[in-house]
């Protein structure tokens, strides 16, 4: 392409110059796959395979967008990066078509970390490109299940909840749609516009949806997860034009999450299943029991079970095998096969199932918190499907290693802390559990630490995570499920935990000993930690109920600056410090609607904000590059990452081909020229940051606009322009500038 320039912003030596685009890419690191269970991705909600294709599969990470393998699952490729949001709840492939698919956005499992979606997108080229629908219907809310007539593939159904978490909405972070309309909703132009259903349906979630073989009987599970006496199965038998709630022989009321599926070769056979309300003790027995069907729905006996422990609201999904109607398959933290002759726990090899489907050779498949697997005989025996499957959540606390490169160690969700030791996509399991914040010791890097989650579950490794004891007996306190710790840059082996309070231990000679107060408004739990590396008596601390703290005599006493700061509950790194100026500390804002970048120079007795023209979108870490002036502002948001180098005046999305992800840590590797991120559905990521003199408008992309932004920087005089770094502007700051844009970034 060219472009013919004015006189007046570039000489006629560059009047017609031939334009490309280059760029800096983002290069992923992985997982895809970690060692643990031989071999686990990150969490699977949705599986939607070939009707007629077993070698063609689709998949939704919860956070990691939409996947394919077309050679049964040997290798796998990424298909919505470019799309607005990796949030994915639901998958419907159309059954007579199998290049068209539906993905519903938004992950309606209701934890804090199902994240709020965006509407529909569709492909009917089996991924290669796609279309987005109903933003204005769904979003700020999720998709629990997609359900297409099989007599009519232009009709579709859909079961639409709230996003998820504790307290209630948390994972929505207050977007302006969390508190639209839920339910089921029906589309009858293959998912353009969408119809709620409400004549006979209660205003509330619904939880699953499931269509009969005859297309005019659907089944809705309305499962509002905190209990209400609106719960249960509701029937449709003319096409969603009015509803009946079943209730012979079913659980009465205050039932939470209700699944339900129908039986493919028998559309009399219909199957729910029931979970405790999320508020509930349980007494013993956690969820309420699988319930079957033989005459369409009117009456019920039970049928089987699964554990589902306490968090039935979080795993729950049915599965019908297609060939056999008395046999389902309930998913929850188990999985059971339930037929006639009764029972047989055949839990995949990992735990929490969140889908269930079956391939076009009749192939169980199981999506849950490892990923995906797969079995050739119902259960008996269970593969990893996972190989290049890169869709790990990582929680904030991203380590990388002083002296070698390849090493980046990470706490994962569901899928422990994990280590990357060479240049593959490999990586190790360190430690169990939860993963959450991970240090290396800068100063002696042998020294690991890892954490599972719980008060007081912080792991030591003194040769660099190869084997790990315990380093948490006396930690005590509230917690944020995965509590912040921070390393005294001065002091070796001195080392500050946060609960409510504020605990210090140097290993090799004291034990841990509570330093500050609570730090709460009295229930919650410190949710950031960060240390100043210039004058470590420095500390900065958020609490998950709103409070932000700075210490100047080492964690003993605290002044809450901030005592109003939303966000998200879990562990964070939402304050960073400035690496020579203990006072100055940046803020990030992971809610809709506040400021998202704030700054304090003053030890925070004042903020502003720099938020500039950066979307309304929750960030959820910043980061500086302090060697320039101004420092370069890197914000970690739900869709990847941005960056100012003019103090938060302007903000691009910096880099090429990073997904759409919630980027969750941002680590600045200075001595290496590099940053790494950590993504909560995507693994972690990495980017060389070595001087690009073309780069002009600082977003790592070449294009039109770095001519557009040399050429005024040259016109205003602006050293900008200076781009052979001699203090004048002349033909050869062009001629520089030209040479590095054809170089692409060298």
């Amino acid at each position: 392409m060219t472009y013919q320039w004015s006189r007046s912003v570039v000489p006629a030596v560059l009047t017609v110059v031939s334009v490309s685009a280059h760029a800096q890419q983002w290069e992923s690191l992985g997982p895809a796959p970690i060692s643990w269970f031989g071999g686990s991705s990150g969490r699977i909600s949705a599986v939607a395979p070939s009707t007629t294709n077993a070698d063609r599969i689709y998949v939704a990470g919860a956070d990691g967008g939409v996947w394919r393998t077309t050679d049964g699952g040997a290798t796998w490729q990424p298909l919505t990066d470019h799309m607005p949001t990796t949030a994915t709840g639901a998958l419907a492939v159309d059954p007579t078509n199998d290049m068209i698919v539906y993905a519903g956005t938004g992950e309606a499992n209701y934890a804090n970390h199902s994240r709020y979606g965006l509407g529909v997108f569709k492909t009917i080229d089996g991924g290669d490109t796609w279309s987005h629908h109903a933003e204005t219907t769904f979003a700020g809310r999720c998709f629990s299940k997609i359900a297409i007539d099989p007599n009519n593939t232009d009709v579709l159904y859909a079961s639409i909840t709230r996003a998820g978490g504790f307290p209630a909405l948390a994972a929505a972070k207050e977007h302006p749609g969390k508190d639209g309309p839920v339910g089921v909703f029906k589309s009858i132009d293959a998912g353009v516009t969408w119809t709620r259903l409400t004549n006979g349906l209660p205003d509330l979630i619904a939880t699953d949806i499931a269509i009969s073989t005859d297309s005019t009987t659907v089944f809705a599970g309305i499962g509002d997860i905190f209990g209400d006496s609106g719960n249960g199965v509701y029937r449709s038998i003319d096409a969603g034009a009015s509803w009946q709630k079943m209730t012979s022989g079913l659980p009465a009321s205050v039932v939470g999450r209700v699944s339900v599926a129908t039986a493919p070769s028998n559309s009399d056979v219909v199957y729910a299943l029931f979970a405790q309300p999320s508020n509930s003790t349980g007494g013993g027995a956690f969820n309420l029991g699988g319930y079957k069907s033989i005459n369409g729905g009117d009456t019920w006996t039970t049928y089987g079970d699964v554990s589902q422990s306490s968090y039935g609201w979080y795993l729950s999904c049915i599965g019908v095998n297609p060939a056999d109607e008395n046999m389902a398959f309930y998913g929850g933290l188990d999985m059971e096969r339930v037929t006639q002759s009764g029972s047989a726990t055949i839990t995949p090899p990992h735990v929490d199932c969140h889908a269930v489907a079956f391939d076009a050779n009749g192939h169980l498949l199981a999506g849950d918190d490892g990923g995906l697997h797969r079995s050739l005989n119902f259960g008996n025996d269970w593969e990893s499907v996972n190989d290049g499957l890169g869709v790990v959540q990582f929680y904030a606390g991203v380590s990388i290693h002083p002296l070698d490169a390849n090493v980046v160690i990470g706490g994962t969700q569901d899928n422990g802390t994990n280590a990357r030791y060479d240049g593959s996509q490999s990586w190790t399991t360190v430690n169990g559990g939860d993963g959450g914040w991970t240090r290396i010791d800068q100063q002696q890097p042998n020294i690991w630490f890892a954490e599972a989650q719980g008060t007081g579950n912080l792991s030591r490794s003194t040769n660099s995570g190869q084997s790990f004891g315990s380093a948490g007996g006396g930690l005590s306190g509230r917690n944020c499920f995965l509590p912040p710790y921070v390393i005294d840059p001065s002091s070796l082996n001195t080392v500050y935990y946060a609960t409510h309070r504020i605990h210090k231990r140097t290993f090799g000679s004291t034990g841990w000993q509570v330093i500050s107060g609570d730090l709460t408004k009295g229930a919650g739990a410190i949710r950031a930690l960060a240390i100043s590396p210039s004058n470590p008596d420095v500390l900065y601390m958020a609490t998950n109920d709103g409070n932000v703290g700075v210490s100047t005599n080492a964690g003993v006493d605290w002044t809450v600056v901030i005592s109003d700061n939303p966000g998200w509950p879990r562990v964070t790194r939402e304050i960073s410090t400035h690496p020579t100026e203990p006072g100055t500390a940046y803020l990030a804002g992971a809610v809709f609607g506040q400021a998202h970048v704030r700054r304090t120079t003053n030890y925070g007795q004042s903020w502003e904000t720099l938020d500039g023209n950066l979307p309304d979108v929750p960030v959820n870490v910043v980061d500086i590059d302090p060697r320039t002036s101004p420092p370069t502002l890197y914000a970690g948001a739900d869709d990847g990452i941005y960056r100012s180098t003019d103090d938060g005046v302007t903000w691009v999305r910096f880099g090429q081909n990073l997904p759409h992800v919630p980027v969750i840590d941002v680590i600045m590797d200075i001595a290496r020229e590099r940053i790494v991120i950590g993504t909560q559905g995507r693994g972690a990521w990495v980017m060389d940051l070595s001087s690009c003199i073309a780069d002009c408008d600082g977003n790592a992309l070449l294009n039109i606009f770095d001519y557009i932004c040399f050429g005024n920087a040259y016109a205003m005089g602006s050293l900008q322009a200076d781009c052979d770094g001699n203090g004048v502007l002349n033909i050869f700051d062009y001629i520089c500038f030209g040479n590095a844009f054809a170089a692409g970034c060298p």
